[in-house]
């Protein structure tokens, strides 16, 4: 199978599909997720997929973590990624994106939301101290130089800190919605990791076995394979869930406050530090 041939199936095909029932459907998003337009975030999405997503990659190939079957590709290079990579990191966050905004429009839960939750600081406080002991543990075991955790501990070593720093503006927002974000990461998670081991059992990429766990699910998967779309996943779906809930305003708005031009003093009225 061509890298291209999985695209077409894999992703294009789904977001065709997808965006056909936004079409159809028309349903509009319910009030607690109505902020921003949905579209341009997931634009934003995609560039800061290809931003944060191009320097790891390039690395991961020219240090034979994985490579790619030259005769499956076009043979367009950027660095030493394919053309045919740079355009994965384009699909998936639409194809995961425009699936978040189908539970949303869908979800009677969040017809029922007022996006006026009750903020948990000591939830974010612990999701976010949790996490942080397993990016230092993988950091650890990056340094280790130990190869067969080479894979696992640069997936997770470059993904937990966007996550941590979502998980510290909004752990307990994901969590008042995770009805839509547990779906919305899980199935396309699922769905992706099926379709990888259909292109590594046809010989369109190859993981090292050198540098991976070899914890083979269904014997051709590798298990760094299915963390890798759920890391990338959780980014999407925490980002997007984010960055459209209601919930996210009044922090938001602080932040902005205290970043921003006016003094770091001022706080909007009725936010105070503690209940953000």
């Amino acid at each position: 199978m061509s890298y291209f041939g999985f695209l077409a199936i894999f992703l294009i095909i789904p977001i065709v599909i997808l965006l056909a029932l936004q079409v159809w459907r028309r349903d509009k998003l319910p009030s607690a997720v109505q902020t921003y337009s949905p579209l341009v975030i997931i634009a934003l999405h995609v560039v800061l997929a290809l931003i944060y997503t191009t320097p790891w990659d390039n690395y991961l190939v020219a240090t034979r973590v994985w490579w790619y079957d030259p005769a499956l590709v076009t043979g367009i290079t950027i660095g030493w990624v394919p053309i045919e990579e740079y355009t994965f990191f384009v699909l998936q966050p639409i194809m995961t994106g425009l699936f978040l905004l189908l539970l949303m429009q869908r979800s009677s839960w969040l017809r029922q939301h007022d996006g006026d939750g009750n903020p948990n600081p000591r939830l974010r406080s612990w999701v976010v101290g949790v996490t942080g002991v397993v990016w230092l543990g993988s950091v650890v075991l990056l340094l280790s130089r130990w190869g067969p955790g080479t894979y696992l501990s640069l997936e997770l070593s470059w993904a937990l800190i966007p996550i941590m720093l979502q998980l510290w503006f909004g752990a307990d927002i994901l969590w008042r919605y995770r009805r839509i974000v547990l779906p919305a990461i899980l199935i396309p998670t699922l769905f992706l990791a099926s379709a990888d081991a259909i292109a590594i059992g046809s010989g369109t990429w190859t993981i090292n076995p050198e540098q991976s766990l070899e914890w083979l699910i269904g014997g051709i998967l590798p298990i760094e394979e299915l963390i890798f779309f759920m890391l990338t996943n959780i980014l999407v779906v925490f980002g997007m869930t984010l960055a459209l809930a209601k919930d996210s305003q009044p922090r938001l708005t602080y932040l902005k406050t205290r970043f921003g031009r006016k003094s770091s003093k001022h706080k909007p009225d009725g936010i105070v530090n503690s209940e953000i």
